[in-house]
Parts: structure tokens; C-alpha cells; sequence
């Protein structure tokens, strides 16, 4: 069972940048779609960007443009890299196979919170 543990958050003013990460306690090659999710508390959780085992991206509409995702399938590691930030970026981010999976809990996420 492949856990992860996300990290990077914190606060930071509006159009200010951040970089978060992801570190799974297993391999992540055999995920082929590795996704990036956010959750506001009372909302559902939703998917801000899917990563492919080669590399390849797809982003939100919301945050594309100001949001890139990559991974290191030899560190078995994500990455966000966010500027640009809103305060509707604020939210618990967190990284898991997409379309999740049972087999692989959710962590406990990075609060990212964008306020002056």
C-alpha cells in the first residue's frame, strides 16, 4: 500500500508563488495518471492537475496558466509549482493516483493559504 506525504504549504500574499511536493513511500511508476486534488472546507475535493508516467500534463482550466505539475518517478515524488496565487487558491492540497484509488489512502494534504 503506496502512502503519500505532501508538503510545501503555507501562507503566501496574493500573486505570490509556491512549489509543492509530493513523496509517495513507494513506486510510482505503475501509476500511470498521478493527480493533484483540492479541497475547501464544505466543498468536494476537486482535480487541479493529472500527471502522466512520461511527463505529460493536463491542467484545470481554473489554474491554468499559473499552475505546473511534473514528477519524479525515480524519487517517486510530485511537484506543484503554483504562482500567480489567488485566494480562491486556498485550499488542502493533495496528491494521489488519478482516478484515485482504494488501495492508496488519501495523506493528509498541505494547507496552502493565500491572504495579504
Amino acid at each position: 500500500q503506496v502512502q503519500f506525504v505532501e508538503s510545501g504549504g503555507g501562507l503566501v500574499q496574493p500573486g505570490g508563488s509556491m512549489r509543492l511536493s509530493c513523496t509517495a513511500s513507494g513506486s510510482i511508476f505503475d501509476m500511470y495518471y498521478m493527480g493533484w486534488y483540492r479541497q475547501v472546507p464544505g466543498k468536494p475535493r476537486e482535480l487541479v492537475a493529472i500527471v502522466t508516467r512520461a511527463g505529460t500534463t493536463t491542467i484545470v482550466d481554473s489554474v491554468k496558466g499559473r499552475f505546473t505539475a511534473s514528477r519524479d518517478n525515480a524519487k517517486n515524488t510530485l511537484f506543484l509549482e503554483m504562482k500567480n496565487l489567488l485566494e480562491e487558491d486556498t485550499a488542502v492540497y493533495y496528491c494521489t493516483p488519478s482516478p484515485p484509488k482504494p488501495e492508496n489512502p488519501w495523506g493528509q494534504g498541505t494547507q496552502v493559504t493565500v491572504s495579504s
